[in-house]
């Protein structure tokens, strides 16, 4: 599998989600405005976000996922979630609550149910938006997708009746959307998982082997990485007090069960690399130096200085990236944490 450059900078996917978005939204539900006016803004707000990349100098970008949203900053309608859903007919009908997390009871998602099986055949819409971003930039640009585990455990299942089964039809459905991806030209694919500290040893192990049939097929000139984090919960009183909490780190960190994916790099959170050290092999890491959970945006020698930490990490095991999604932050914000990292490249040498 082709590798990234050493100190390559990549984000994590979503970027700075505009705060008028609510506002069509709500346009869009009394009939004033209409879906295609709503994806005029979508598109801007992915150009903005193709923009800050560009000028912070980001070696290889995304679209923001902006168009994945109609809604909320950060809460559910969910680009990681809710956008594929309503792609899928086995999910087709309204979203009941269901709690998400040990760490507090009144966290919840509204879950999609599962009502049939799903099928392997369906255009998730991943090589249209490959198209999309790579005609407004020459970078190369990474296309992020849900993976098996997120897309089953945050379900309400009334079909499979066991979470592996529902895994590996997934995994079927990714794996037919990344050859369309990868016939289009798209060389760099991220997987997201947040959900695998707080899971079983066994429900990992099985979201493992799910994930390594979803890439089972896909070319070695292709990077492929899977993202793992503990919760991106936005920070600010408008967040209802879920400030700088990581509901989802509630078990074990498996990193010896991440580390079986069988893909070319791990995003993950700078403080949780040292879990990395005994079993990444030659594989690399994205460390997430740059923290979305901090309303201010760090400086290069900030994040240079945490990378630096990682004494056992090489430069060519190296990718500098953040610990998630840019999602909830001011876009001021966020494009400061852009040109971080991109000062910490210089700063480590790369």
């Amino acid at each position: 599998m082709t590798r990234y450059p050493a100190y390559a900078t990549t984000v994590i996917g979503a970027y700075s989600v505009p705060d008028w978005f609510e506002a069509l939204d709500r346009l869009m539900a009394v009939g004033q405005l209409s879906m295609a006016s709503m994806a005029d803004a979508q598109f801007r707000a992915t150009e903005a976000a193709m923009l800050d990349q560009g000028l912070a100098g980001i070696d290889v970008v995304t679209g923001g996922e902006m168009h994945r949203r109609t809604h909320n900053r950060h809460s559910p309608p969910n680009a990681m979630l809710n956008h594929f859903w309503q792609k899928i007919p086995a999910f087709q009908g309204p979203t009941r609550p269901l709690p998400i997390t040990a760490h507090d009871p009144n966290v919840f998602h509204p879950a999609a149910t599962c009502s049939g099986r799903i099928s392997d055949t369906i255009d998730l819409g991943l090589a249209e938006e490959f198209a999309t971003v790579s005609a407004l930039t020459a970078q190369p640009v990474k296309i992020t997708m849900t993976g098996p585990h997120m897309l089953s455990k945050v379900t309400y299942d009334e079909f499979y009746g066991d979470i592996g089964r529902m895994m590996t039809d997934v995994a079927k459905l990714l794996r037919h959307n990344f050859k369309l991806l990868t016939d289009e030209g798209c060389k760099y694919i991220q997987i997201d998982e947040p959900l695998f500290t707080m899971s079983s040893e066994e429900e990992v192990g099985e979201a493992v082997a799910a994930i390594n049939l979803a890439i089972e097929r896909i070319p070695g000139d292709v990077h492929v990485s899977t993202h793992v984090c503990q919760g991106n919960y936005a920070v600010g009183k408008e967040y209802d007090a879920q400030i700088g909490h990581r509901y989802f780190d509630t078990g074990r960190y498996k990193a010896d069960l991440i580390c079986q994916i069988e893909c070319g790099s791990y995003m993950i959170e700078h403080d949780m690399a040292g879990h990395f050290e005994a079993c990444l092999g030659d594989k690399q890491l994205g460390v997430g130096a740059v923290d979305v959970q901090d309303p201010q945006a760090e400086t290069g020698e900030v994040v240079a200085e945490r990378i630096a930490r990682l004494a056992w990490l090489t430069p060519e095991q190296t990718v500098i990236t953040s610990s998630c999604g840019f999602n909830h932050l001011p876009r001021s914000v966020a494009a400061g944490k852009l040109r971080a990292m991109s000062a910490a490249k210089q700063i480590l040498g790369g």
